[in-house]
């Protein structure tokens, strides 16, 4: 930081004299960064000066006994231009400092002090000059030994997340990497942008840190969808929010976003930049690396299916480790919009955790699973977390993954819109009738009753019911007759008459079966 008014004061060797008491002051007066001193006794000097600066002066302007007006005059001037002190030399041209300029300072909020005789104004100058160039030179130093300790962090197996971890560190800020969907991938330090609990005693803090949270991810999302490298700083929730996009122009890798309760100077900027440029280039190889691996899975997947357990096993050995052991489940999992790559991230670090309990591919869009009983948990956890649904085989060796992918196809078309692992086994406990509600056998069998459905709703009749309770009694009539309310005759004509409708015998097994189904697969 720059010196300030406050800090000048206290070098002892000027001797410096603070004639405004600081609880007259507006709040920060002292403490504002002072980026000059300048020397003028000029009634008007305003044109030279810049905001910021000091004024020196020993007060020729003000000739004899100086009048409130014109002395206020002169104040305003230099409040206006946004002078942030005035030092008076004393002994020079007039013994003391004017109390018309004393009463004038205090009326606008102004600093001021005296100078003493025995220091030069060249001094002060001088001391303000060299306390800007120590502030400097140790920003310079600190810039360079966080650099060199973000280049060290990058160095380890995570090498991002070390490095923006150091960078939080270092600055003293909280970090947070967006990915390029605009969903918040890590934060450091961990929970700094979580939304608060429920128990929090003050639901004006909670509000107030959920508001951050979506300030945060609104402003990275209308990067991203600029498609251009961009910058932006705002104010949210009283902090300081920087962010900055990742990657190259029209393929943005995500967002880097940085909040704290102040604004970077210049060289948490440089540092900030050099670790922009190195996220940048790491999320370009880690995209890279996941095309890569990508393109392996599928192939060791391909080989699987071919039979080549052999080259199979080999490849997965050298990158991931062992495959699980047979007998494996196949699963399907069906993901949703931009949800791929952040399962697929997710399943890596599974993988990378639970050694030999799964493998995983990308085929026709699909997620594809081979895993052993105890990698199932997992499955289960990963549909839970990412609200996914699943389709699981029968166990099964890796030599019958085409079957086994087959039925856990089956098994997740089965699921519905449902959420979580559905089981090929439960469709085989169902049925096969039962399976073909998921298909488009509704339809005919619609076509196949329509004739019973518009007689029932001509006549008031209910030959459809009849029917349904029939075959479900076997065909007997006494049993049917007795749930429906009527005599064993009026049974007998009513299926006379569907007969006669649908143009079917109904004595015999297949046509009943055909009926039957129509009534399973069709909805009333």
């Amino acid at each position: 930081m720059l010196p300030t008014l406050r800090s000048l004061m206290r070098q002892r060797e000027l001797a410096l004299h603070l004639l405004t008491p600081e609880d007259a002051l507006p709040a920060g007066a002292l403490d504002a960064a002072i980026e000059w001193v300048h020397s003028s006794d000029l009634n008007d000097p305003t044109p030279f000066l810049s905001a910021g600066q000091v004024l020196l002066s020993t007060g020729t302007q003000f000739e004899g006994e100086p009048g409130a007006e014109s002395v206020f005059a002169y104040v305003r001037r230099l409040h206006d231009a946004g002078v942030a002190g005035l030092g008076f030399g004393t002994e020079v041209v007039r013994a003391g400092t004017p109390e018309a300029l004393l009463a004038a300072c205090l009326q606008t909020g102004l600093p001021l002090f005296e100078v003493p005789y025995r220091t030069p104004f060249i001094a002060v100058a001088r001391a303000a000059s060299e306390m800007a160039a120590e502030e400097r030179f140790a920003r310079r130093s600190w810039s360079l030994g966080a650099q060199r300790a973000i280049a060290i962090a990058a160095l380890r197996p995570d090498g991002l997340s070390a490095s923006l971890e150091e960078l939080s560190h270092q600055l003293g800020h909280w970090v947070a990497l967006f990915n390029a969907n605009g969903a918040l991938e890590r934060v450091f330090p961990a929970g700094a942008l979580a939304e608060p609990a429920d128990t929090m005693s003050s639901e004006t803090a909670a509000g107030g840190a959920a508001a951050l949270v979506d300030t945060v991810r609104r402003e990275a999302t209308r990067l991203l969808r600029r498609g251009q490298r961009a910058s932006s700083t705002i104010t949210a929730g009283g902090e300081t929010l920087t962010l900055q996009t990742l990657g190259r122009r029209e393929q943005l890798r995500g967002v880097l976003a940085l909040g704290g309760s102040s604004e970077l100077d210049q060289a948490g900027n440089e540092v900030v930049t050099a670790v922009i440029a190195l996220a940048g280039l790491a999320l370009e190889q880690n995209h890279s690396l996941d095309r890569a691996r990508g393109q392996i899975r599928a192939a060791v997947l391909r080989a699987l299916r071919l039979g080549d357990l052999e080259l199979a096993t080999s490849v997965s050995d050298g990158l991931w480790g062992e495959l699980p052991s047979e007998p494996v489940r196949c699963a399907v999992v069906e993901t949703r919009g931009g949800q791929l790559d952040a399962v697929t991230e997710h399943l890596e670090a599974l993988v990378s955790e639970h050694p030999g309990t799964l493998f995983f591919a990308v085929d026709g869009g699909r997620l594809v699973l081979c895993i052993g009983d105890d990698g199932l948990p997992l499955l289960t956890e990963l549909c839970a977390a990412f609200a996914l649904r699943a389709g699981l085989s029968e166990p099964g060796g890796y030599t019958d993954l085409d079957r086994s992918r087959m039925q856990a196809e089956q098994a997740v078309a089965r699921a519905g819109d449902g959420v979580g692992v559905s089981g090929f086994g439960e469709i085989a406990r169902d049925g096969v009738l039962s399976y073909l509600g998921t298909t488009d056998a509704g339809a005919i069998g619609r076509a196949v009753l329509q004739p019973l459905i518009e007689h029932d709703a001509a006549q008031h009749s209910e030959l459809l019911r009849t029917l349904r309770l029939w075959l479900e009694q076997n065909g007997q009539l006494d049993a049917t007759a007795q749930l429906l309310g009527v005599h064993r005759h009026t049974v007998r004509a009513r299926i006379a008459q569907i007969e006669k409708l649908l143009g079917r015998d109904l004595s015999g097994f297949h046509e009943r079966a055909e009926l039957w189904a129509a009534l399973l697969v069709f909805a009333e």
